[in-house]
């Protein structure tokens, strides 16, 4: 079939927009793998889709499927290209929308001067439902968080990482590090991303504070490998700050592809996501 797509990024974290209302969508993981390859497809961090709501009260259904194939939970800079996308394309008038995820229900918002804001929804913090299996750990306190340590196997050695696991609908595991540019993402991202610990895998996030409000942020996702910005992961990281004792709300996020802000007013609060959504072109491909 000739599918028609827009390719959007948020942030530089990219993505393939597909209406599902108007084209009939039941693709195979190796489709969306193809549709995600940057030499033999289209290319992107995850492919969105738009679909008719199944939950009542609700505008959309939304579907994110990861570079690798697999079907996700969340996706926080996809929501905005996702609100852009339904408005671009007269799907809505409306400048908020309600839509179904994996992960329940966000809200999206499309401000005046043209950036988005997304109600996230309360972060998960138990570890059970991050999930993060912490048997058997020693965990350390800082001010309202606790801190796990991941032993990871690199070669021959041995080395600790201190986490803090927090889901955004999505599992997270973040770490402070003194300096983003030089930690080593690339190395230890796919060892904490399949750590046994996260039975569902994560996405693992790297975070330098600036100062209370500012901070650089990498982040390894899962599924995907490193991406030039993470919307969940600039959220699980922001909120992971605060209650660690060394971030304050606001908090602006830099990530190597543009800047995110978080805003989070503390345990059982939802987290509110707001940046940028761009289109890049549209174009159709055989598959």
């Amino acid at each position: 079939m000739k599918l028609k797509f827009t390719k959007m990024h948020g942030a530089g974290n990219d993505f393939v927009v597909i209406d599902g209302i108007n084209q009939h969508i039941d693709f195979t993981p190796a489709q969306w793998q193809l549709l995600g390859d940057r030499r033999f497809g289209v290319g992107a961090d995850q492919i969105l889709l738009v679909e008719k709501p199944t939950q009542p009260g609700c505008d959309f259904r939304y579907r994110i499927f990861n570079a690798d194939g697999g079907e996700v939970e969340q996706c926080g800079n996809g929501s905005r290209a996702f609100v852009k996308f339904v408005a671009e394309k007269g799907l809505t008038d409306q400048r908020s929308i309600t839509v179904e995820t994996k992960a329940g229900v966000i809200a999206p918002r499309l401000e005046p001067d043209g950036s988005i804001t997304v109600d996230m929804g309360a972060p998960v913090l138990e570890t059970a439902k991050v999930p993060f299996d912490a048997d058997g750990l020693q965990g350390q306190a800082q001010a309202q968080d606790t801190l796990w340590p991941l032993l990871l196997e690199l070669g021959g050695a041995r080395e600790t990482v201190w986490i803090s696991a927090v889901s955004m609908g999505n599992p997270h595991a973040v770490q402070i590090v003194d300096d983003v540019e030089t930690a080593p993402v690339e190395l230890t991202g796919p060892l904490i991303e399949h750590h046994l610990r996260f039975p569902n895998r994560v996405n693992a996030g790297f975070m330098q504070v600036l100062d209370r409000q500012h901070v650089k942020l990498r982040v390894f996702e899962r599924g995907v490998g490193e991406t030039l910005a993470c919307g969940t992961g600039a959220c699980a990281a922001a909120v992971a700050g605060i209650r660690r004792g060394v971030l304050d709300s606001p908090v602006r996020v830099d990530a190597r592809g543009g800047q995110l802000s978080i805003s989070w007013a503390g345990e059982g609060e939802p987290v509110l996501l707001t940046g940028p959504a761009v289109t890049v072109f549209e174009g159709e491909i055989e598959i």
